[in-house]
């Protein structure tokens, strides 16, 4: 995989991989971070040679101590720094003297505490750079690689985790220390594990290469309290995803923009920070965890077992009740019950009891022991028409759970098809779970857990199995007429084009629009009716004049000249009653769009992605319904697609109780359209359309609102 940093990677895989570690700042204190960082790099049976770095001491826990890390004799590949923050910057520069390419600052009392810690920062930079070295952190945990050839536990986390093929990153480090113990108990193994606190110099984006390119990672996991680059982040994913199928699982905090300011468009006011970023890494095929619960219940299910190749599910059971609860969960998550084979049937019927159900799911009876249980989950496995399989468990007085357990690892061991296990109950089961987890068949303590991950994972692999589609330009567009639009309002430091203007720039972009023309009088605008056609729409323009139905500043279908000179002095009159001092531009008149169905496109600029498109059902109760859909731009065709399918109305968009179906395609084409126009006019910070009035199949769509947001 082509590395955007090749320095970087260069550097990381001396942070992953160092024969030789200075921990700078080491003393002799037990219970502190200097202390506890150097003890737990001797524990970890780490394969290198370790210096700890203490003005004050001549050897600690039994180690030969230096006064300074240029006073080391021999090379070092990695520096971890635990000194107090005032004097990180003393230390990087002496790594700096040393050669030292690599380091690791754990310390916290930069960025994070504004003031002087973004001045520190910025120093910790400007030496790194002077050097050429990259370093993690800081206010970071540290960083932990489970490989044998290393065995490095650069962090103060209280335990080394059990090896495994789980990558995760982290910006928080006392949530890294809670997912260890989380994973200790149940036996989750990982590969790397890595806190990158306030990724000062390595980002998240150089980290998510690094796992990409990383052999002993199967599976990537991110938790992220902010995203700076999300373009950045989206690329990675995007590739990493596409080139080693290893899929990234997602926790992004801060749901919510409590006192966010309101917006001047539709799209602003409906487009949160949060809703775009579910957007985006669902756009990068990221998929987005609510819990560490969820994130761990995924991750086993892609990192112990292959992805399933179809959704066809067997369930065995030795109780009614929770095969019926199990069927329920599968069914709701998208999945199918598999049809047994005539093999399969046969052999049920001539090795489980007459009481069993032999149909899907397969109830084997409550005094099922390890060998019942071994005869249905084996032939369910070899049966052609099942992708996957779900055992479940509940403790009944004649159970012997620890053998059953093994026998499920025994049987998942001959195949490679995904098998999940429920053993419900909590204090009975847990042998069993032990067993379970232990030998890395995925354990879930719901049924709908299970179903849940099967189902993700079977998403995952369709996903692999389709090819990136790449949105491709319209060449029809008149970009130098929409420059010297938004140049000229610029000039005027104007914030709002007029709609007129915003009609121009749309029609400039191939978007749909109908012939207007703005009118300074009655008379003229009588005039400009004769020479359209009636009927017509008559709207007031004015900076001012955002949502125009709210100030009686719009009238549909006017049907004679008389009619629209009456209109052109009502609609003035109204506009004056409510905002005596709005400029008044004129009044637009345009012909009436024929009935139709009424959706929303809109565009925003966020921190993080950039130009952010939104589809939804549209009209006055857009923001009273919200029945919309982000993606970054540009869409391609088939994101296009699935934005129009994917909101509660798209019935309404095909034909449902008679209805005629609408122009989608041309809605498909108007979606992307409005995204290249995102791309290429970064000057536009908000735009709605609304409505677009999408006509009957063959008919296409037309603008009837819209306004424009420099």
């Amino acid at each position: 995989m082509e590395q955007p940093f090749p320095n970087k990677v260069e550097h990381l895989n001396t942070i992953f991989y160092p024969q030789s570690v200075a921990v700078v700042g080491a003393n002799k204190v037990p219970g502190t971070v200097p202390y506890d960082m150097l003890i737990n790099i001797l524990h970890s049976d780490f394969q290198g040679v370790v210096y700890p770095v203490n003005p004050r001491e001549k050897a600690i826990a039994g180690v030969k101590a230096y006064k300074y890390v240029i006073d080391i004799p021999d090379p070092v590949d990695l520096a971890v720094i635990v000194y107090p923050s005032t004097v990180c910057h003393m230390a990087l520069e002496q790594c700096g003297q040393k050669g030292i390419k690599s380091a690791i600052i754990i310390s916290a009392g930069f960025r994070e505490i504004g003031g002087v810690g973004v001045e520190r920062e910025q120093q910790l930079l400007e030496i790194a750079k002077k050097y050429d070295i990259s370093f993690i952190g800081p206010n970071c945990l540290g960083v932990i690689n489970t490989d044998s050839a290393v065995n490095l536990n650069a962090s103060f986390a209280r335990q080394m985790p059990d090896s495994g093929n789980i990558g995760f990153l982290s910006q928080s480090g006392a949530l890294c220390t809670a997912v260890l113990d989380y994973a200790q108990a149940r036996h989750i193994g990982f590969s790397k594990f890595v806190s990158f606190g306030n990724k000062a110099d390595v980002s998240e984006i150089d980290l998510l290469y690094y796992l990409g390119n990383d052999p002993k990672t199967k599976v990537i996991l991110i938790y992220l309290e902010e995203i700076s680059d999300g373009r950045a982040l989206m690329k990675a994913a995007e590739e990493i995803i596409r080139k080693t199928g290893k899929p990234i699982l997602a926790i992004k905090s801060g749901r919510t923009e409590a006192g966010a300011s309101a917006a001047a468009s539709h799209t602003g006011s409906l487009a949160g920070s949060d809703e775009i970023c579910d957007a985006a890494l669902r756009q990068a095929g990221i998929i987005r965890c609510q819990n560490i619960e969820e994130m761990f219940n995924l991750a086993t299910a892609f990192a112990y077992q292959d992805l399933p190749k179809t959704n066809r599910v067997a369930i065995i059971t030795n109780a009614g009740g929770p095969g019926v609860l199990t069927t329920d969960a599968a069914i709701q998550e998208g999945l199918e019950l598999a049809r047994f084979s005539e093999e399969t049937t046969a052999m049920f019927k001539k090795t489980l009891p007459k009481t069993a159900n032999i149909k899907n799911p397969v109830d084997v009876i409550g005094d099922a022991r390890a060998d019942r249980y071994s005869i249905a989950v084996s032939q369910a496995m070899k049966d052609p028409n099942v992708d996957g399989v779900f055992v479940i468990l509940t403790p009944q007085s004649m159970t012997d759970i620890e053998a059953i357990a093994r026998e499920i690892v025994n049987v998942a061991g001959r195949f490679e098809k995904p098998l999940m296990a429920s053993f419900m109950g909590e204090k009975d089961v847990a042998v069993g779970i032990d067993i379970l987890q232990r030998n890395r068949i995925p354990h879930y303590t719901l049924p709908e857990s299970m179903a849940r991950s099967f189902a993700a994972a079977y998403r995952f692999y369709q996903q692999l199995q389709q090819e990136k589609e790449e949105f491709r330009p319209f060449e029809d567009v008149n970009i130098q007429l929409v420059q010297k639009i938004l140049e000229e309002a610029k000039a005027k430091q104007r914030r709002h084009l007029s709609e007129y203007e915003s009609t121009q720039v749309l029609a400039a972009y191939g978007l749909p629009v109908v012939e207007s023309h703005l009118a300074k009088s009655a008379k003229e605008a009588a005039s400009l009716a004769a020479q359209i056609g009636f009927p017509l729409v008559m709207k007031v323009m004015s900076e001012q004049v955002i949502h125009k139905s709210d100030l009686k500043a719009v009238a549909l279908n006017i049907e004679t000249e008389e009619e629209v000179a009456r209109t052109f002095d009502r609609l003035i009159n109204n506009v004056k009653e409510r905002l005596p001092d709005a400029p008044i531009d004129g009044v637009l008149v345009r012909k009436m769009i024929p009935a139709g169905e009424e959706v929303i496109l809109g565009l925003k600029r966020d921190v993080s992605f950039d130009g952010v498109i939104m589809f939804g059902m549209g009209g006055v109760l857009v923001e009273v319904l919200k029945d919309i859909t982000f993606r970054i731009a540009p869409v391609a065709p088939s994101e296009a697609k699935s934005m129009i399918r994917e909101i509660k109305g798209a019935p309404l968009l095909f034909g449902v109780r008679k209805r005629a179906p609408k122009d989608v395609a041309a809605l498909e084409e108007s979606i992307q359209r409005l995204s290249q126009l995102a791309v290429e006019c970064p000057q536009i910070k908000e735009l709605d359309i609304n409505p677009l009035i999408v006509l009957n199949e063959g008919q296409g769509c037309f603008i009837a609102d819209a306004r424009i947001i420099l």
